[in-house]
């Protein structure tokens, strides 16, 4: 009888350790998001973010321009769906081209470009999480900072509030001041 209860007791205990090695391990395991999968990633993590900047200020200078950096990463829903937004919104695509350049600062565990950050946005990824931009003037003067979160509408972003936000960032809007 003593056999017998040990053997339940036993052969319990490992059910109930193979149970919980099966749970943990399923839990340790992410989801694949569709949504996130299938958006374009615009974010790179290998690229040197200030030869880039520097670059467009060049560039923004020839062509008297703004210069937005759209700070995030591969990894956020968000930024991704903000990047979608801007491109297959004609208004708001056709906007941007005339009157931008337009940069995605990459940030993540594979490189949180510190340096751009601090020299641009110090700590304004803490504050407004992600996506969030950063807008330069022709010599790569930041001109100001902006959230992304009163942009949106359902899961993506409304046109009117975008375009306000690009309207007011603009070379000709801060030079008509």
């Amino acid at each position: 009888m003593k056999n017998g209860i040990k053997n339940w007791v036993v052969t319990g205990l490992l059910l109930g350790g193979l149970l919980c090695f099966g749970v943990g391990a399923s839990a340790q395991t992410k989801p694949v998001n569709p949504e996130l999968a299938s958006l374009e990633k615009p974010y790179h993590p290998k690229a040197d973010a200030q030869k880039d900047i520097d670059s467009l200020v060049v560039l923004a200078g020839k062509e008297k321009k703004h210069i937005i950096l759209q700070a995030g990463g591969n990894w956020c829903i968000w930024c991704l769906r903000f990047n979608k937004f801007i491109q297959e919104n004609k208004t708001v695509n056709a906007y941007i081209k005339d009157n931008f350049l337009y940069y995605h600062v990459n940030w993540s565990p594979e490189n949180k470009n510190e340096a751009v950050f601090d020299r641009y946005a110090k700590d304004k990824g803490k504050e407004y999480g992600y996506p969030f931009f950063i807008v330069l003037d022709s010599e790569g003067k930041v001109l100001s900072t902006r959230e992304s979160g009163n942009l949106e509408d359902g899961k993506s972003y409304d046109e009117d509030k975008v375009m306000t936000f690009l309207k007011e960032s603009s070379a000709k809007a801060v030079n008509s001041k």
